[in-house]
């Protein structure tokens, strides 16, 4: 008998009120028990590759709060890492990279990705086996335009513009490091869903400094290529695109890059939200701060998107990743909320 994950069954156009929900970053510093294992672990980096620790972190938001889904606890920045680049993790800093040039690019070496990031791919398996039957696994990867930015940079930047400028520069490098980081990440979500991931998320955090002519040559090109490449190989399995900050992109991204679903960041509009839903699923967007201040304002967002989304195909979660302030019990207020309808 087949096991029903409620989210998977979402994903694919079902209706469920209440909404099946789980957060982004859910796995991290807002939990005292994220933090004990990160101290044991030496590095970031070492935390991700280590496949003990890295199943530690990923069930424990599920053992205290039973969400709906679990999402793999990885860094979308193991991609370039394991593609032969420099990554470290530096507190208050956040990623840092030496900058990539255009001779660096053309010197990415794929050979020994897969061997590279074998603890990851480990790490699902053992995700899947050891969390509850109805919980949906989720992997993911950044998505190239993203990646290509910290990549460029070698740290993240408020606007992203060595990205962009590089992109203007020295189109062709460009170009052909979007086109690596797309087949890589592909590969690299094929064998999430082979180590037992129900669902992939690509996540594009940097997509809403664009203009139009570059979102759709580096954002939904390079995601509608991964999209292809993973179908190809696993046809049903649900693809979440999540395009932050895409504003009014939003409204043709899942038609034009394939997407079974689509993320949404706290800006767009509730009533937008309503109209997407026609297409599919979608997923979000909760602002991360309103769950920082808990109380009215909490309430008063929950309550909105909940009104919104009913009668529709939707998965609850924040419309970015929840920050490491927000209070424990203000998270308990958010899925009593959203449970009790």
């Amino acid at each position: 008998m087949s096991v029903k994950r409620i989210v998977v069954d979402v994903l694919n156009g079902e209706a469920a009120y209440p909404p099946p929900l789980w957060m982004m970053r859910q796995a991290g510093r807002y939990l005292p028990e994220y933090r004990e294992t990160r101290k044991k672990a030496g590095s970031f980096l070492d935390l991700c590759y280590d496949p003990d620790k890295a199943v530690e972190v990923t069930l424990q938001p599920i053992e205290r709060f039973g969400f709906d889904a679990s999402i793999l606890f990885s860094d979308i920045l193991v991609v370039p890492h394991a593609l032969g680049r420099d990554l470290r993790f530096e507190e208050g800093h956040g990623p840092l990279m030496t900058p990539i040039t255009a001779a660096g690019i053309a010197e990415l070496n794929p050979e020994t990705f897969h061997v590279n990031l074998a603890p990851v791919y480990e790490t699902v398996r053992r995700l899947r086996k050891q969390l509850p039957s109805e919980t949906t696994l989720i992997g993911f990867c950044g998505a190239p335009w993203t990646v290509a930015t910290y990549m460029i940079a070698g740290r993240g930047t408020p606007d992203q513009a060595p990205a962009r400028l590089f992109s203007y520069r020295e189109p062709e490098a460009f170009r052909h490091l979007l086109k690596v980081l797309a087949d890589q990440s592909a590969a690299y979500l094929i064998r999430q869903i082979e180590a037992g991931a129900d669902v992939v998320q690509i996540f594009d955090s940097w997509s809403g400094v664009l203009d139009d002519a570059s979102f759709e040559a580096f954002c939904v090109k390079p995601v509608a290529e991964i999209v292809r490449q993973v179908r190809s190989v696993h046809p049903t399995v649900p693809i979440i695109g999540f395009p932050k900050g895409a504003g009014i992109n939003n409204a043709t991204y899942r038609k034009k890059t394939g997407v079974t679903a689509l993320g949404l960041d706290w800006t767009v509009p509730l009533s937008e939200v309503k109209a997407m839903q026609r297409d599919g699923a979608v997923q979000g967007n909760l602002d991360p701060l309103r769950l920082v201040a808990g109380g009215q304002a909490l309430a008063e967002g929950v309550g909105n998107i909940l009104k919104a989304v009913r009668g529709g195909p939707f998965v609850f979660n924040l419309g970015h990743g929840i920050v490491p302030e927000t209070p424990i019990e203000h998270v308990w207020a958010m899925i009593n909320q959203v449970r009790n309808g």
